[in-house]
């Protein structure tokens, strides 16, 4: 199991929201989704501590809960960062230097697809389109869209978030 580089923050009144979802749910058939679904809004992201409360609390083993986790693309496993990086790497965006402007990224922050870095500022992931093609290649920082990107411009585009 990938375990988040970022140290786990939940707190006593997370957990507590959490048991008291799993314990209105739990009986209902196909409860697992829904649970998992209430955990990320609690917590923002289903790290492993958060995947043993509701195994423990629902008595699904672990494997299940990681299996649905993993499995669909809703659930992240990482937390996001106070500023989230999306890289398109849809067509348009692909065949115009994406994948160079992502690997530019992974390089910059040492981290990778999903993962956010260890002080908590960034979270990178690639999606499949934003929609602004024909402002292609495009990265989106927080809600401020830079399109027509290359990846000699992403340290001056993190540094304005540093």
């Amino acid at each position: 199991m990938k375990v988040s580089n970022v140290p786990f923050k939940g707190t006593p009144e997370q957990e507590q929201q959490l048991l008291k979802v799993i314990d209105e749910l739990k009986g209902e058939k196909g409860c697992l989704m829904p649970i998992m679904q209430h955990a990320q809004e609690i917590y923002g992201y289903l790290p492993y501590q958060v995947q043993k409360i509701i195994s423990d609390g629902t008595g699904f083993p672990m494997e299940k809960v990681y299996g649905v986790a993993t499995f669909y693309a809703q659930f992240s496993m990482s937390p996001k960062g106070e500023h989230e990086i999306s890289v398109c790497l849809g067509t348009a965006c692909y065949v115009k230097g994406a994948g160079d402007i992502f690997d530019k990224c992974v390089e910059e922050l040492k981290i990778g697809d999903g993962e956010c870095t260890p002080d908590g500022k960034f979270s990178l992931d690639s999606c499949r389109c934003v929609g602004a093609c024909g402002l292609a290649p495009v990265v989106i920082v927080g809600g401020d869209v830079y399109g027509k990107m290359t990846a000699d411009k992403i340290p001056e585009v993190l540094a304005k978030y540093m």
